[in-house]
């Protein structure tokens, strides 16, 4: 199906053919009609399947046909879990949107607030943002949320892998529950789907990949060796292979910097990103690796997130991650968009447990390579394939009917006014005894707390 066949307006229908793209991608074709209908959606699909088009196009279709944002105020937003990643959304959004008159913001911390504050006061229809830097602008007062329109959480599941649960919570209560609400994904997880429930309506849920699958054209191989050869094993197969544009994945920043320093020593040109680089570093070495000054990027798993190189051709991991998911989202770089690519990783006898429960995840034994010369010492013992671990449904909240929940409202003021005055006489009578309060929840409201 090509891209004329889904409702898009001519000025996207022109950038897009101007970005080189003919047709739609599979979460793109299932994903754009539900949004231009105006629907809460849920969409999984491995990385680098176009997800980021898949609410963009129809975000800025529907954008278009509205009135602008006035002063402060934004009428689509975008949260993020990483710098990288809301600037990387930045790029596309714009592209998109270079035939349409609306206007594009990114905020995120690392830099300058003043500039971001001062982009915002004429108003923005499309605000990227990462959750820690929106609310820094909120508390100054410089962002308005009472014409927001549409709500994007863009890899939601890292966002709740990084800790962001908490900063979403507080953006949902400052937002109108009457929007229209997207979650983009990776993966689908018991998590991602408890808070799809509560902070959208009827949301309609689109897939085009299972849960927690690896890319069939991305080689897999993992090399046996020893903690202490890692680093010089890994100069080896860089040279032997003559690769030259590898990312590399370490589990640590401090490692990430100590396994740049080394490959820079063996005159292979590397730079390292992490959360405690400056932002101007870390856009600076990802511009580098991308136009080929450098051959090797050494990142953590956070500072990955906002990498987009469409045919990136090998990825290692230098560590296994701690989490076995973690490990489809590293590979997940390259072999992206139908490319083919390679993945390898190096494994001690320290990271057994790791190695089981990703071969269990990607439910696959890793095919094993020994580089010669490296031969661990101390073996890593062959696995065997387990079962999949079953992940716990969520539990779904109980029905309630608006009766019920007026009830239980009222209930919720007598039960504060009673603390209340038991605290007042506990002060008076030198005691502490509090009151406890109801808790309540209505599955037929937007809960604006998650």
């Amino acid at each position: 199906m090509p891209f004329t066949k889904l409702g898009l307006s001519a000025p996207l229908l022109q950038a897009i053919e101007k970005q080189g793209y003919t047709s739609p991608s599979p979460i793109q074709e299932k994903a754009i009609p539900l949004v231009l209908e105006g629907k809460d959606v849920l969409a999984a699909a491995q990385t680098g399947t176009g997800k980021t088009a898949g609410f963009s196009l129809p975000m800025l279709h529907k954008l278009s046909e509205g009135r602008r944002a006035s002063s402060n105020s934004i009428r689509a937003l975008i949260l993020t879990p990483t710098r990288e990643l809301a600037a990387q959304v930045e790029d596309n959004v714009r592209s998109f949107s270079e035939f349409l008159p609306l206007k594009t913001a990114v905020v995120f911390g690392g830099v300058g607030i003043n500039p971001q504050m001062k982009a915002l006061r004429s108003g923005v229809d499309v605000l990227i943002a990462t959750p820690g830097r929106l609310l820094d602008l909120y508390q100054q007062n410089a962002v308005k949320f009472n014409e927001l329109e549409m709500l994007v959480l863009d890899e939601a599941d890292r966002m709740l892998d990084m800790g962001f649960i908490h900063d979403i919570k507080r953006i949902l209560k400052l937002l109108p529950t009457k929007r229209q609400t997207l979650l983009f994904s990776a993966t689908f997880s018991p998590e991602i789907t408890t808070l799809a429930q509560s902070i959208t309506i009827d949301a309609v849920k689109v897939s085009t990949a299972p849960a927690n699958t690896t890319v069939e054209k991305i080689e897999q191989r993992l090399v046996p060796i020893d903690k202490s050869k890692k680093t010089t094993g890994l100069i080896c197969l860089i040279k032997q292979n003559k690769w030259k544009q590898v990312l590399v994945f370490s589990r640590t920043k401090h490692g990430a910097n100590r396994i740049a320093e080394k490959l820079s020593k063996a005159r292979i040109p590397s730079a390292a990103i992490h959360g405690n680089k400056s932002q101007g570093a870390r856009t600076k070495a990802l511009s580098e690796f991308k136009n080929g000054q450098i051959d090797v990027l050494v990142a953590t798993d956070i500072a990955a997130r906002g990498i987009d190189i469409s045919e990136l051709p090998v990825v290692i991991n230098f560590d296994l991650p701690n989490t076995a998911a973690d490990y489809v989202h590293r590979i997940g770089r390259t072999g992206r968009a139908g490319s083919s690519g390679q993945a390898w990783s190096f494994v001690c006898l320290e990271e057994l447990q790791q190695l089981k429960d990703i071969e269990t995840l990607i439910q696959r034994l890793l095919p094993r390579e020994i580089m010669e010369g490296f031969e661990p010492q101390v073996k890593v013992p062959e696995t065997t394939l387990s079962a999949p671990k079953k992940a716990k449904k969520p539990k779904k909240p109980k029905p309630m009917n608006s009766a019920s929940a007026e009830r239980n409202g009222n209930d919720r003021r007598h039960d504060a006014g009673r603390s209340a005055r038991r605290r007042a006489h506990s002060k008076s009578a030198g005691k502490g005894n509090t009151g406890q309060r109801n808790k309540t929840h209505s599955s037929t409201q937007r809960s604006a707390s998650v």
